[in-house]
């Protein structure tokens, strides 16, 4: 059971959302977990320019970090994104890396994974960026099983609370991964953009070869 923690604060090992990841990551790993910590602000992970050039071949044409930070998020078995909120959104380099993405939403290569998302934020709006955060891991496939999003604007001290809601979450996410957890709403949710995908990828075939082929060898076209 791998669990990768991904923080996309800029703030290094001062980051307050730092800590929440790392609270995810410890309490997966008192539930048994293998957990590898992520800091994507020191990886070099270059701007989409939506050439399209993924869907049809596969592959990017940008030599940097994204490919192996992506080999490592299909390997595990959960994912937990965390960022601080940047006028009600994640940070440009957490954006960066999912803008890269594109491909694995059509082919819904994260299906059968788990996530959650945790932020921080000075005074609104972390709950909202940690649901960005899931939604983004839903439409890739993945199926997630709560967030964390802590004000601590007017209470800094309320960073130790979301620690240890932090680490329940990290139980909860490893749990789901044991048993496999599923959920009927998200299940059906994954359906409809699942049979979505798969059309359009039919549609453009002509241009997109690989994904087109992905599909057809996985039986499903």
């Amino acid at each position: 059971m791998k669990i990768i923690g991904i923080n996309a604060s800029p703030k290094g090992e001062k980051s307050q959302t730092r800590r929440l990841v790392m609270g995810v990551l410890e309490g997966a790993r008192q539930a048994g977990a293998d957990v590898t910590f992520i800091d994507i602000c020191g990886l070099d992970i270059k701007y989409c320019t939506a050439c399209g050039t993924c869907y049809a071949k596969g592959e990017c044409i940008n030599d940097d970090d994204f490919p192996a930070l992506l080999e490592k998020m299909m390997e595990a078995d959960g994912i937990v994104l965390g960022s601080p909120n940047y006028i009600n959104q994640v940070t440009a380099q957490l954006k960066t890396v999912l803008d890269r993405m594109a491909d694995s939403i059509h082919c819904q290569s994260f299906a059968g994974k788990y996530g959650c998302g945790v932020c921080t934020a000075g005074g609104s709006m972390a709950d909202e960026v940690a649901d960005y955060m899931n939604a983004t891991l839903q439409n890739l496939g993945a199926t997630t099983v709560g967030r964390v999003g802590v004000l601590i604007g007017a209470d800094p001290n309320a960073i130790t609370g979301g620690e240890q809601q932090a680490k329940e979450l990290g139980r909860r996410l490893a749990e789901a991964v044991r048993t496999k957890w599923k959920d009927p709403a998200q299940e059906k949710y994954h359906h409809e953009r699942k049979e979505y995908f798969k059309r359009l990828v039919s549609f453009n075939k002509e241009f997109w070869k690989h994904e087109y082929d992905y599909w057809k060898d996985l039986g499903e076209l």
